[in-house]
């Protein structure tokens, strides 16, 4: 039989798609420094919650400490992307680097010192908060100049694990070595995690925003977006989830009413939806062949508030881990797909100030659906709060797609805002 070979098919993954790390130095360098740095973070935040309160004795002032974070996170938020959208990012992403080593080796120098001061710990919450507005867009803004738009998916994918690893690990290993060496080696321990996020970060080329014309504008940013039914549609599913199904804060009120347990049980339930996103990134490597994103987005968003709505069925602890880390896994591809879509969609002079956006949305999202829930519950019953909160993310999220049809047929090898 004769006449030209058939191209082999792509081979099929199951594991993470590692090629991002492959094919670009620049980009391997970010996320290994990202990775390193994140741990070091996560390992910071939980020593001043513990510092906080060895001070106060208050559980209300360890509260406030999520507060001066959040203000100014939101505040800046916005602002931030604006200026990723002017100056060179990447001094932009460095600057706003070395400001949070310096405020670790701040508190790393006031602990040696044995200088003991709330009022030090929350400025230096804030002051974070600040410098991680500003790293935030810029960071997110360089990744598609650094690969091709196919190896987003998998960039992004890399880019749970990341977070969620430090999430989950860095706590822990926080209060080990707090508990071994004092709240100064934990500060030590973060400055010194930052080298390697500084080193990938000096080693990048310019990156300059494209087409930008003087000062960029956050009001032209909020205009854009209200011209792009696509990437707004990625906001309100991401909002569709984070407040009508999220259940954190019930945890400490479902550990006891329906499971009988304590403080170990309300781990356990924090715990499980952050191994489900890591195994949603570690097991992503199916991700690179979708590219009806839109529905896959759609998808993933309906199975978390599924999982969410069972959960509240449940009584059985270990059957509700499960729903749990599934509304987890389902939360990372949700999250995969719409980061894509808004760095392949979003002109590059304007990925910036949608990636302030997002980070409002992240951060505000979550604590409106605390608020709610914690509102339902009270007036009803936990059980009522989190499965109808499940159940009104699916409806509401059907509700947004009927109205914006074409989201679902969203192809990311034609992007449109």
């Amino acid at each position: 039989m004769t006449g030209t070979a058939s191209p082999p098919r792509p081979r099929r993954r199951i594991f993470a798609d590692l090629t991002p790390l492959r094919t670009s130095a620049h980009y391997r360098r970010l996320w290994v420094g990202g990775t390193i740095s994140w741990m070091g973070q996560a390992m910071t935040a939980l020593a001043i919650s513990l510092q906080v309160y060895e001070i106060t004795g208050s559980s209300f002032s360890v509260g406030l400490v999520g507060l001066f974070s959040l203000v100014p996170l939101v505040a800046f938020g916005l602002y931030g992307g604006a200026i990723a959208d002017t100056v060179d990012r990447r001094k932009l992403g460095l600057h706003s680097q070395i400001g949070l080593t310096v405020l670790s080796a701040g508190l790393a120098a006031a602990a040696l010192l044995d200088y003991h001061r709330v009022w030090l710990l929350y400025t230096v919450v804030a002051l974070q908060a600040v410098c991680g507005a500003l790293n935030g867009p810029a960071r997110s803004a360089m990744i598609p100049k650094l690969l091709p738009p196919e190896q987003l998916p998998a960039a992004n994918a890399l880019g749970s694990v990341t977070m969620t690893s430090g999430t989950m690990l860095g706590p822990v290993l926080g209060g080990l070595i707090v508990g071994w060496w004092g709240y100064q080696a934990a500060y030590l321990i973060d400055v010194v995690t930052f080298v390697a996020a500084l080193y990938a970060m000096w080693r990048l080329p310019a990156m300059l925003p494209e087409g930008r014309k003087g000062r960029a504008s956050v009001m032209d940013g909020l205009r854009f977006l209200g011209t792009t039914p696509n990437i707004r549609m990625t906001f309100f599913s991401d909002m569709a989830a984070m407040i009508f199904a999220q259940p954190k804060a019930l945890f400490p009120a479902i550990a006891v009413l329906w499971y009988g347990g304590d403080a170990k049980t309300v781990g356990l339930l924090v715990a499980a939806p952050a191994v489900g996103a890591l195994l949603g990134g570690l097991f992503s490597g199916w991700q690179g062949r979708v590219q009806r994103h839109g529905l896959a987005i759609l998808l993933s968003v309906a199975m978390w508030g599924l999982a969410i709505a069972v959960f509240g069925l449940t009584r059985n602890l270990w059957l509700g881990l499960f729903f749990l880390a599934l509304a987890g896994c389902a939360d990372t591809i949700s999250m995969v797909f719409r980061s894509t879509m808004m760095q392949t969609a979003t002109p590059d002079g304007m990925r910036g100030r949608l990636q302030g956006v997002f980070i409002v949305v992240v951060a505000g999202g979550p604590r409106l659906g605390d608020f709610l829930a914690g509102t339902v519950a009270d007036l009803t019953s936990p059980a009522v709060a989190v499965t109808g909160g499940g159940l009104a993310c699916v409806l509401v999220l059907g509700l947004l797609a009927a109205r914006w049809r074409a989201f679902a047929r969203y192809d990311a090898r034609f992007p449109q805002p």
